[in-house]
């Protein structure tokens, strides 16, 4: 299983000047409980952008996309390409976390997104990938209300069945 994970506003941003235009522990909740134990595949800024302290993400495997010769990540593996980092999970499932160009890479192999839906529309640099044909209507959850007051629900996509 490959699947995609991120938050979005209404307008479709899930970041803004290389970090998440919003702060909401639920939704952090979620991402942790639904990520569980599989491995993770980042982008190289959207590893950037976690805080020091959460590099590499706490229980699971971490892979690190990069063409940067030399780069390092420490606590995680470097891939150069996505199908290089899909070789080096031998099948293992996996979660896509970022960022916009390694979604739009990510989703003609991606076999279910989960989408947080967060209900307000914010300025940002870095928009949600299209979901476009292939994938059946979504399970859409109940709203809920995080303790700082806004509201997310979360979308989860399945890739249609082939006939």
């Amino acid at each position: 299983m490959l699947g995609m994970i991120w938050a979005q506003s209404r307008n479709g941003v899930i970041g803004r000047d290389g970090d998440l235009p919003w702060r909401l522990r639920e939704d952090m909740q979620h991402f942790r409980r639904t990520t569980g134990t599989d491995a993770v595949i980042h982008g190289r800024a959207s590893w950037e952008a976690l805080p020091p302290n959460l590099r590499p993400l706490p229980g699971r495997r971490n892979i690190v996309l990069t063409r940067r010769e030399g780069y390092q990540a420490p606590g995680a593996e470097i891939a150069r390409s996505l199908p290089e980092a899909l070789a080096l999970l031998d099948g293992a499932d996996a979660w896509i976390c970022g960022g916009g160009a390694v979604y739009a890479e990510a989703m003609p192999v991606a076999d279910v997104l989960v989408v947080s839906d967060i209900d307000i529309e914010v300025d940002g640099d870095t928009f949600a990938p299209e979901i476009g044909p292939g994938w059946a209507e979504p399970t859409v959850g109940d709203w809920v209300e995080a303790s700082n007051g806004m509201r997310f629900r979360v979308l989860t996509y399945r890739r249609e069945p082939l006939a």
